[in-house]
């Protein structure tokens, strides 16, 4: 089970790509549990993620998320990708950080 955490401005933006990602981790198998949360909520859901992804619009708070995460991966999640909500591409992209760290 892989944990992805998406951090917006509110929590709602994010809603729809979460949506998408999660048909795409069930259609590749693979077991995740993915969500949003607004910047005001990341504190205390960072400890129960893997990986951490930033909408674009939150990008600014990249240093600020890494500083709270211990280690687990932090980046941005792709511009084009969030505006298109490309869920499959934004899990790929996901899950190649997690490999990797």
């Amino acid at each position: 089970m892989v944990n992805i955490l998406l951090i917006c401005s509110a929590g709602m933006s994010t809603s729809l790509l979460v949506t998408k990602m999660q048909k795409a981790a069930e259609a590749k198998n693979i077991e995740a549990n993915i969500w949003a949360v607004g910047d005001a909520e990341s504190g205390l859901n960072i400890p129960k993620a893997d990986i951490v992804l930033l909408g674009p619009q939150v990008k600014f708070l990249l240093s600020k998320i890494k500083g709270q995460a211990n280690g687990k991966p932090v980046a941005a999640i792709d511009m084009v990708a969030y505006g298109t909500m490309n869920g499959e591409k934004v899990l790929d992209s996901a899950l190649k950080l997690l490999e990797e760290k």
